[in-house]
């Protein structure tokens, strides 16, 4: 992107300006700060190379929001300003990508490279093909769309054809160009693919500061920046350093709509060497042109063992087709493109010592044993506990305490024992009984037909009413605002809960004396719990735990009942003719309806004053004024929040979509409406409506 003579260049200026004492805000000395400070964006994430301290950066960076503030014509979008300049995010709309973002198909053997090989050769009809090996970065995947030079638009990967419009975020990453020289290569309109990752010193770094602020720690680099990518607040997005690496075009065309992916780019290397020579940063000095699969296995063998000291986490190498026409003859499935294929790694693995078993009680009385191993770092993080699944699983492990068992990350995320390490066995190992009875109770488990789990099946389970009581107030379910895990085990360990029930009746005086509680989180709490009382019919249906309920089943159920206490009434039959209720799921219903404890637990909440009746909001759903129709919002809405919107189409008998299509009935317009009301227009048979005109359907 820059030549010797201007990095020369602007190393000196860089020097010239970081000696100035007097600053003016005239277009020149604006105009040299934006260079500089683009200058040293490519250094750092380009090159890797650092030509200035932080100190010195942020400092020209302040100047730069100094004098734009001071003269604010002077101000372009492309400044790197801007690149936060938008403010919050209120909601992320679906956008279409311009081809579909495909899977990769999966390869762990060098069978599966060499039958990759021979496939490939059969569609080309030529006996030899050169391959693109690169690493296969393990982050979130992003799309990026550029017109006339410019970035128009970044989206999520979604369900390939669909993703989420995250451009102010993407804008925030100093690694993704706002402005890119495409047209030097005669290239209008661009759609390019890669990776946001977080580098693991820059995460270590990150979970450091977050420990001393008392901050809950992120998990790993990748799930740390999938979720990153979604934050409301850009500035926040800036601050965790995200970089993007670019791998792909997906799409190129010039002013006159030629499709250059033939006539122009020919090779994936020269598309990465554009990508490069635009200012992104790219996998161009990782990547490896191979001409046999003996070369390529040679370079995965160097990878597998580079990887582990790699500043980036990488679960695999991914194998493409060099030659773009040749990928056109190779074609693609509905599901991955036949050109590429993704070699992964084996799993990361560690060897630990198993402690102990300890055997878990959920709300729904099903016990998991829980192993616990010597503490044992593996991929980024610390792990001591890992879930046991169920008394199969451990005896076809074969499993045993003072095992030293094989620990590996499944997806490199998912703690999981692999088996044990027999020839390291000393005799001294004991078989892991399943207990009989629970450990919770002592009332002799049970263990269900087709079921591998043992159940405790008291209701009044200590444990369970612990998990049940937590679920009670949880979010998807009463939603009881100050009253979270940690609150509700401090309670019950205080005696202050022993029930559900007594969740009503706290002793708000006794916990205003506690530590940590003052007047204003004491009042808040006990609001959260009246408001509570108020919650629509579904959400009690769901807080109550039922086995194989969730928020959509509840859903369903309510809106088919005057109260709650009509299920006691219910048969499976009745149940099943409810769309999306199966046998399983309706037997679980009526199992719970015929515990008279569980019917007694819902007088004693309606005598509380639990609303037990669709009534207040659940009435609207008695209309069905919306049966039959379906719903869309797009743009930011004014009138009420978008979780509101949605429960207002549910509660009325309308159905909410995720993206425009003929399927589409009604298209509700907020402020700023983007490409869905673009899109929705040219669909006759759709009705655009604004909020007002919405808000009359449902009076």
């Amino acid at each position: 992107m820059f030549s010797i003579e201007e990095q020369q260049h602007l190393l000196q200026l860089t020097k010239k300006l970081l000696e100035k004492s007097e600053w003016q805000a005239n277009s020149e000395t604006v105009s040299n700060l934006r260079t500089v400070i683009k200058f040293h964006d490519w250094c750092y994430y380009v090159l890797s190379e650092q030509k200035i301290t932080d100190f010195d950066y942020d400092f020209l960076f302040s100047k730069l929001k100094e004098l734009e503030k001071f003269n604010p014509t002077l101000v372009t979008e492309d400044s790197p300003t801007q690149r936060v300049a938008r403010g919050l995010t209120e909601n992320f709309e679906t956008v279409t990508h311009l081809t579909s973002m495909l899977s990769l198909e999966n390869s762990y053997n060098e069978a599966d490279l060499l039958e990759f090989d021979r496939r490939v050769k059969d569609l080309v009809g030529e006996a030899q093909i050169q391959y693109c090996v690169e690493p296969k970065f393990d982050g979130a995947s992003i799309a990026l769309v550029y017109e006339n030079n410019r970035l128009v638009r970044a989206a999520t990967r979604g369900d390939g054809t669909v993703g989420e419009d995250i451009t102010n975020n993407a804008k925030a990453l100093a690694s993704i160009p706002l402005t890119a020289n495409f047209s030097s290569f005669g290239i209008s309109k661009i759609e390019i693919r890669g990776e946001v990752i977080i580098k693991r010193d820059v995460f270590e770094k990150m979970n450091e500061q977050r420990a001393v602020l008392g901050e809950k720690t992120f998990q790993n680099p990748r799930n740390t920046a999938s979720g990153s990518l979604r934050l409301k607040n850009p500035e926040e997005v800036r601050n965790r350093r995200l970089e993007a690496i670019l791998y792909h075009v997906s799409f190129a065309e010039d002013s006159n709509g030629n499709n250059l992916a033939l006539s122009t780019l020919k090779s994936h290397y020269h598309c990465i060497e554009i990508l490069m020579n635009c200012g992104f940063v790219t996998p161009l000095h990782e990547l490896k042109l191979c001409n046999s699969v003996q070369e390529i296995l040679n370079f995965l063998h160097i990878w597998n063992e580079k990887r582990n000291h790699f500043n980036i986490d990488t679960d695999g190498m991914v194998l493409k087709v060099n030659s773009l026409a040749q990928q056109n003859k190779c074609g693609s499935t509905s599901h991955h493109p036949r050109w590429a294929m993704a070699y992964k790694f084996a799993a990361k693995r560690a060897e630990s010592k198993l402690l102990k078993v300890e055997f878990q009680v959920g709300r729904t009385g099903a016990i998991t044993p829980v192993a616990k191993i010597e503490p044992v770092p593996l991929a980024g993080v610390t792990i001591s506990s890992i879930s046991l699944h169920n008394e199969d699983f451990i005896k076809e492990k074969d499993i045993r305490l003072c095992d030293t068992v094989i620990v590996e990350r499944a997806g490199e995320v998912i703690p999981y024992i692999v088996g044990s390490v027999k020839k390291l066995r000393t005799g001294k190992e004991i078989f892991i009984e399943f207990p009989k009875n629970c450990p919770s109770c002592n009332t002799p488990l049970v263990k269900p037909e087709e079921e591998a789990v043992w159940r405790c099946d008291n209701a009044d389970c200590p444990a369970q009413t612990e998990e049940r009581t937590i679920h009670f107030a949880s979010k998807d379910a009463m939603d009881i605002e100050g009253l979270g895990r940690s609150i509700v085990i401090d309670f019950i360990e205080r005696k202050f809960i022993q029930n559900i029930e007594n969740i009503y009746s706290l002793p708000y005086q006794e916990i205003l004396d506690l530590e940590g509680w003052g007047k204003k989180s004491v009042e808040n709490l006990q609001a959260g719990i009246e408001t509570s009382k108020n919650q629509p019919l579904w959400r009690l249906i769901n807080a109550l735990g039922i086995r194989l309920v969730g928020v959509s089943t509840s859903k369903d159920l309510a809106s088919h009942l005057n109260n709650i206490f009509e299920l006691s009434e219910k048969n499976t039959e009745w149940l099943t003719n409810i769309e999306g209720i199966g046998p399983k799921v309706a037997q679980s219903i009526v199992d719970f309806f015929s515990n008279k404890s569980n019917v007694e637990l819902l007088h004693h909440l309606k005598a509380i004053g639990v609303n037990t009746e669709n009534r207040v909001e659940d009435a609207l759903s008695k209309n069905n004024k919306l049966e039959g129709k379906t719903f869309l919002f797009t743009g930011s809405l004014q009138k009420f929040t978008r979780d509101r919107a949605k429960q207002l189409v549910e509660e009325n008998g309308g159905k909410l979509l995720s993206s425009v299509s003929a399927n589409l009935n009604f298209l509700v317009v907020g402020k700023d409406a983007g490409s869905k009301l673009t899109k929705a227009q040219k669909i006759d048979s759709i009705q655009i409506i604004d909020e007002d005109s919405f808000l009359k359907m449902v009076e």
